[in-house]
């Protein structure tokens, strides 16, 4: 009989795992060989503290602490831009974004391959830096198990059912028992929910691909920023001296292990080539991932009202790899009872109970 068991081995549950387990013994499951092998192994991660609604930036600006004393971050600098062809929108973003309003010309300092007609306006925050989730996972990890937390992949759930002293989990079949259970299965979570018996929250996982193409033109893309279009209608970031590019497509899918569309790939990188003046020759290599979300857009952090001990970490959407060290403190200082760093308010627009 376990403290806490927790299905779902990407950030959510091992950040989960590393503050849990300094309360109590922990078990971890992971359904594939490796941790983080769905959403939070595809994400071509930034660290940007405006980037989301008000709760998500809550939970970015409690999370630069520990990416900072882990050596998670480093300079990338985000700047989006736009053109006459959608200049209200680019204007909503640059609003919304708290961009610093700069010319076509400086963007183009920045990124020379921008097409000087179609890249008129541009906004820049140059705080905004690469996140190295790997480096963030492992480090979960590793502070799990330094707490004897238990680590174990390969072991897809089949079958939880609700005892008087807490849970009953078949998974890689194998049984475990535990008194409380947490929930961050990613796009999986609803499924996990309603094999708990527990309602489902109603999480849409949304398909997002990537595309790797050699540096433009042969640039040295080194330092430049991530380049973001007017309206989040694609995005590229420099990556190991080659550029990634993303349709930013959210379309709603089951859960799944992920794999580009053709199509919508080739429609992004036709947008993106739009504001470039170098073609695309090559796609190196592509991908996907699912990103989940809530109804409302904000995540699931906290105990269900209806069904005591069955804790959620889901709902991270777009915004997990940056969240993901404040979210797993405020589900272990809820799960203690204690004073957590958050507000009331954004405690509540957290919480499942809002959903209920």
């Amino acid at each position: 009989m376990q403290d806490f068991l927790i299905i779902g081995g990407g950030l959510a549950g091992t950040g989960a795992a590393a503050k849990l387990s300094e309360l109590g013994s922990v078990t971890l499951l992971e359904m594939e060989d490796a941790l983080g092998y769905h959403a939070s192994g595809r994400s071509a991660a930034m660290f940007a503290e405006t980037y989301g609604p008000p709760p998500v930036v809550e939970l970015s600006r409690a999370s630069a602490a520990h990416h900072q004393a882990q050596g998670c971050l480093s300079p990338r600098g985000f700047m989006l831009v736009g053109g006459p062809q959608n200049a209200e929108v680019f204007a909503h973003g640059l609003k919304e974004l708290d961009l610093e309003p700069i010319s076509g010309a400086e963007a183009r300092d920045k990124v020379p391959i921008l097409h000087p007609e179609r890249v008129t306006m541009a906004g820049f925050h140059a705080e905004a830096q690469d996140l190295d989730a790997d480096l963030l996972l492992q480090g979960f990890a590793k502070a799990a198990r330094a707490n004897g937390a238990v680590v174990q992949t390969r072991a897809p759930v089949t079958a939880i059912t609700r005892t008087a002293a807490g849970w009953q989990v078949t998974a890689g079949g194998e049984t475990y028992e535990a008194r409380q259970l947490v929930n961050a299965a990613g796009a999986w979570a609803d499924r996990v929910a309603v094999m708990a018996g527990a309602a489902p929250i109603g999480l849409q996982p949304k398909r997002r691909s990537m595309a790797r193409l050699p540096a433009p033109g042969g640039h040295d893309v080194t330092s430049w920023p991530m380049i973001m279009g007017a309206g989040e209608t694609w995005y590229a970031k420099p990556d190991a001296g080659k550029l990634l590019v993303s349709p930013a497509e959210a379309d709603p899918v089951d859960p799944h292990d992920a794999y580009a569309d053709d199509m919508v790939l080739a429609e992004g990188l036709a947008r993106y080539e739009e504001n470039v003046t170098e073609p695309v020759t090559r796609v190196e290599s592509n991908w996907a991932g699912l990103r989940s979300f809530a109804p409302d857009g904000a995540l699931l952090l906290g105990p269900d009202p209806a069904h005591p001990g069955f804790i959620w970490s889901a709902g991270q959407g777009g915004y997990g790899v940056q969240t993901s060290p404040a979210a797993a403190q405020l589900v272990a200082d809820l799960v203690a009872g204690r004073q957590t760093e958050l507000d009331a308010a954004t405690v509540t627009a957290l919480s499942p109970a809002r959903l209920r």
